[in-house]
């Protein structure tokens, strides 16, 4: 990907009489090629950007957690949440562009960062960590519980020191289950 990307996102308090605003900047410099793509193409190339990125930090997490199912599934689940929290309102966007009508390259984008999890998920179901079928399931359930971390800590209920916790927890309880 070429070009720098950054994205900002604030939530100003309304002012009397007003409803909640949502400011989203969107900041992103061209590269080769871009310079004349439109704002659409624009934040399809940021969402884009923002899958394959998080996709790497995953797998680079993963891939120097050691050969425990537990540990590879804690640092997924690390990765993950540290992306949610760090650059929120690049997940939102990243998602939101992604229901929206996009390209092939964000799909592909997409693709690659849930085989990760999927890959994931079939190495535990072959350690016999989890069970053998129901690999949509599953994968729904642990993006749920670490999604449903990062929305915690990112909206404040939660301390963000309790997250290295959470997630110990939920890398637990996937490990002893669903069988």
């Amino acid at each position: 990907m070429h070009g720098r990307r950054q994205a900002h996102h604030r939530r100003p308090d309304p002012a009397p009489g007003e409803g909640d605003h949502r400011v989203l900047a969107v900041g992103l410099r061209a590269g080769p090629g871009r310079a004349c793509l439109g704002p659409g193409a624009l934040l399809d190339a940021l969402a884009e950007a923002g899958f394959l990125r998080l996709g790497d930090e995953l797998r680079a997490e993963i891939g120097t957690a050691g050969d425990g199912y537990k540990m590879r599934l804690r640092a997924a689940a690390t990765a993950y949440i540290r992306f949610a929290t760090e650059d929120a309102a690049l997940l939102e966007l990243m998602y939101v562009v992604k229901r929206g009508q996009h390209s092939g390259a964000l799909d592909d984008a997409f693709g690659r960062l849930f085989t990760t999890f999927d890959d994931l998920i079939c190495q535990g179901q072959q350690a016999g960590e989890l069970q053998p079928d129901g690999t949509d399931r599953v994968r729904l359930l642990l993006f749920a519980a670490i999604q449903g971390i990062a929305a915690l800590v990112t909206s404040g209920r939660v301390n963000a020191g309790q997250t290295d916790e959470l997630i110990a927890d939920t890398a637990a309880l996937f490990a002893h289950g669903p069988r």
